[in-house]
């Protein structure tokens, strides 16, 4: 039984990762709403070895010594990790003993300001920051930060962050996440802003995101599919993409039982992949992962890890007592 390590754990964005937490506490320097974890008793902007890295590192080595590497070692948990004085000695050991696994660290974006942290992210492979408000009241009503923080100083740091991290080496990409709050950054004059200000980050892709399992404010509920996709429509950027999890046949606009039939038809006879779907139905990753999440919920199909040694995957396989569109008729 691990402490620090979780997973490896399929996902949408990063295939099998495995989830490495340095903090453990809710260790954070933001309260925001939508958070999965919990509330934050107090808001924290200092940096420190919350949890001893040795020890970190120890339980990684364990599990990479025993197991099948993952596509992704991933930095997240319970807080903000870059507030770990550790994370670069953590990348850097990560690359250097296990060179054909790569990182990501999935941060708040506070601690970009700062030149030395920006530089400790450097040796990653995939930096997924957060902006969920351009504007000062959505900035302050969704992330509730620490007072120290400041919505201008973190788009600068984004973009310093995205030209020093390119500028490291190639294919290192920065995915910027926007969590769509309806009633405060969901409205057109926020999205024009938002436009303006990715325009100039520099970040490789926009990924809307909305609530998929409840946050710690009862009042905030899943934006529906119906307004993140005029957001992204109006956004008008390249790589924009929506990465919340369809719940229902309503949240995909014009579903086709021939699709699900389709991937049903294929997943029943052999467990099948994201991509062997793609070739399969013709349709892009997204749409494929859009009917995929709802035969999950659903629980028609099930994702399971397979693969080669050393060369995991995501497979679909359905499930044989489930019913299905077709034995519903």
């Amino acid at each position: 039984m691990y402490k620090y390590i979780y997973g490896p754990i399929p996902t949408r964005r990063l295939g099998i990762s495995l989830g490495v937490d340095l903090l453990v506490e809710k260790i954070c320097s933001f309260n925001c709403v939508y958070c999965e974890v919990r509330k934050s008793s107090r808001l924290y902007r200092e940096r420190g070895e919350y949890v001893p890295l040795a020890d970190v590192l120890a339980e990684l080595r364990d599990f990479m010594g025993n197991h099948p590497s993952p596509d992704y070692v991933t930095l997240s948990g319970s807080g903000e990790p870059t507030l770990h004085s550790g994370i670069g000695e953590f990348i850097r050991t990560v690359k250097r003993e296990f060179p054909d696994v790569r990182v990501a660290v999935i941060t708040n974006s506070s601690m970009l300001p700062l030149p030395e942290v920006r530089a400790e992210l450097l040796a990653a492979d995939v930096v997924l920051p957060s902006l969920d408000g351009v504007t000062e009241d959505a900035f302050i009503r969704i992330d509730r930060p620490h007072p120290a923080f400041h919505l201008r100083d973190i788009e600068k740091g984004i973009a310093d962050f995205c030209r020093e991290f390119h500028a490291a080496g190639e294919n290192k990409q920065v995915w910027l996440e926007v969590f769509i709050v309806e009633g405060i950054n969901d409205g057109d004059e926020h999205t024009d802003v938002l436009r303006e200000v990715c325009r100039n980050l520099g970040v490789d892709r926009i990924q809307l995101n909305s609530l998929d399992r409840p946050g710690v404010e009862d009042w905030v509920k899943p934006a529906p599919m119906a307004v993140l996709e005029h957001i992204r429509e109006r956004l008008s950027l390249p790589n924009t993409e929506i990465i919340r999890r369809s719940r229902s046949r309503s949240d995909i606009r014009s579903y086709r039982t021939d699709v699900e039939n389709l991937i049903l038809e294929f997943a029943s006879r052999r467990p099948c992949t994201l991509e062997d779907l793609q070739e399969v139905t013709g349709l892009s990753r997204e749409e494929v992962s859009r009917y995929l999440d709802v035969l999950e919920k659903e629980k028609i199909v099930t994702p399971e890890i397979g693969g080669e040694a050393g060369k995991p995957a995501i497979f679909y396989r359905k499930n044989q007592e489930t019913e299905t569109n077709e034995t519903r008729k």
